[in-house]
């Protein structure tokens, strides 16, 4: 995780008659920050900058008021805290289902349970990548990319057939244990046959009771549609 970096302008009072007209305005924060951001190598998060004077009479400025000994009042508001949401990507559930329905009948596995793993891996989001480096709506690993000929993992149509496929073989090859058939997905095949069973990894445990719950909800949901 980057850490913020903290933003420090100062100003002795000494130099008041000059600078003191120049130091209200916020534009000089602005100019620091985009120096900063233009020259320094700094990794730089937004935030609320606060203003304080220490016992020099030298005026700061910090987006980190951590010292109690210290007066701070708010300089400048990071708006973008409530603005920052609305350009956030929003993935349709639905958006997808289309080319799920044609994976599922294409391979013989389940909408419901291909919708669930889509939702448990990628939450619908197809240019995810994960910090293993599994790729696009079904998180396809390096190696499966290589496997199944892919052209382009952040394709949904092509990453949804791919992913399918790879969870079809799975389940053949665990006689169609789903349980197992998903630790496989998560951790490895070779992981479960070691393990003879579900492997002891907290990561993997919650991985197989997520897909189950988004499993069985979409199994109602479909339910429900068709009625």
């Amino acid at each position: 995780m980057k850490s913020k970096a903290k933003i420090l302008v100062t100003a002795p009072f000494c130099l008041a008659s000059e600078l003191s007209d120049v130091l209200k305005s916020k534009w000089v924060v602005i100019y620091f920050i985009s120096a900063v951001l233009a020259f320094g190598n700094i990794s730089f998060a937004l935030a609320d900058i606060y203003k304080y004077v220490d016992e020099d009479g030298v005026i700061h400025f910090t987006n980190v008021p951590t010292n109690p000994s210290y007066n701070y009042s708010l300089f400048v508001k990071d708006i973008s805290r409530k603005t920052t949401k609305q350009y956030l990507p929003s993935y349709s559930s639905n958006a997808y289902d289309h080319m799920i329905t044609e994976a599922s009948k294409k391979h013989g596995v389940s909408f419901p349970l291909l919708k669930a793993v889509i939702k448990a891996e990628s939450d619908f989001d197809p240019n995810a990548v994960s910090r293993a480096g599994a790729l696009g709506l079904m998180q396809i690993m390096p190696d499966n990319v290589k496997a199944f000929n892919m052209k382009d993992p952040f394709d949904p149509k092509e990453n949804i057939l791919a992913g399918t496929q790879y969870l079809k073989k799975l389940l053949e090859r665990f006689d169609g244990k789903l349980h197992l058939a998903l630790a496989a997905y998560n951790a490895g095949p070779g992981t479960v046959d070691t393990c003879k069973g579900i492997p002891p990894f907290k990561e993997t445990e919650d991985y197989v009771q997520k897909v189950m719950q988004y499993f069985n909800l979409f199994k109602r949901n479909t339910c429900e549609i068709s009625r």
